[in-house]
């Protein structure tokens, strides 16, 4: 199994549709993702990872970073870091690298792989000058416990003392430093109908929905559904 960057494998760059996303369709209808998220790999090739299974030659994972600034503040997650580096105002003097996504084929999971995705990125942090890498985690079962509030389920361990989230627990045994929550790390807007069409149920009245593959649940008024994703952010120092 190797990783290269888009920059070094544009021929492979070409294959991400090969991976089998784990994601409910309704996250990619975030309206800032929408508007930036395609740039990143024609403008930043050179942080965006594969992950290759040369002996099947498949596109098994990729990984997407983006530079960010964490000496004011932590940024407050995926839509925030984007619309500061490719909108209208001045982009930030980065002074880490951001992971922005790690995504491993569905038919690869439980093989580890997500770890080679994590420390490629750790990785290509240290060789682009970058004292750290930040992560804006995505729990993968919070989906479970959605009127859990992220605060509490983050701080969740098992008896060994690791993280009760899998992610969670990934980036831990990885020595990733859990920092604090970003509350409104992602937000997803659309009407009554646009929702129904991207999950395939029913929302008959206003009201607080969960829905699977959402962390907490989607709020509806006015006809108009808002979900405001929350992520754990991890820090991974480099070297």
């Amino acid at each position: 199994m190797q990783t290269f960057t888009y920059a070094e494998r544009p021929d492979l760059a070409l294959r991400t549709g090969e991976i089998e996303d784990t994601l409910a369709p309704f996250m990619g209808y975030g309206e800032v993702a929408l508007r930036h998220w395609a740039k990143l790999r024609p403008e930043l090739p050179e942080l965006q990872l594969i992950l290759y299974d040369d002996e099947n030659d498949r596109v098994v994972g990729h990984g997407r970073t983006l530079p960010a600034r964490e000496a004011d503040g932590l940024p407050g997650g995926i839509d925030d870091m984007l619309e500061t580096w490719f909108g209208d105002g001045p982009r930030p003097e980065a002074d880490v690298l951001s992971a922005m996504v790690a995504v491993v084929d569905r038919g690869h999971n439980g093989r580890g792989l997500s770890r080679l995705l994590i420390e490629a990125m750790r990785d290509l942090a240290g060789r682009e000058g970058f004292s750290s890498l930040i992560a804006p985690v995505r729990p993968t079962w919070k989906d479970r416990y959605p009127l859990i509030p992220i605060e509490r389920y983050a701080r969740w361990t098992r008896e060994d003392g690791l993280p009760f989230d899998p992610w969670l627990r990934v980036h831990a045994r990885l020595g990733g430093e859990l920092l604090q929550v970003a509350p409104e790390s992602m937000r997803i807007e659309g009407t009554r109908e646009e929702w129904e069409g991207w999950t395939g149920m029913t929302f008959p009245d206003d009201g607080d929905y969960t829905l699977p593959g959402a962390l907490v649940p989607v709020r509806f008024a006015g006809g108009r559904g808002v979900y405001v994703e929350p992520n754990v952010w991890f820090r991974h120092r480099v070297g």
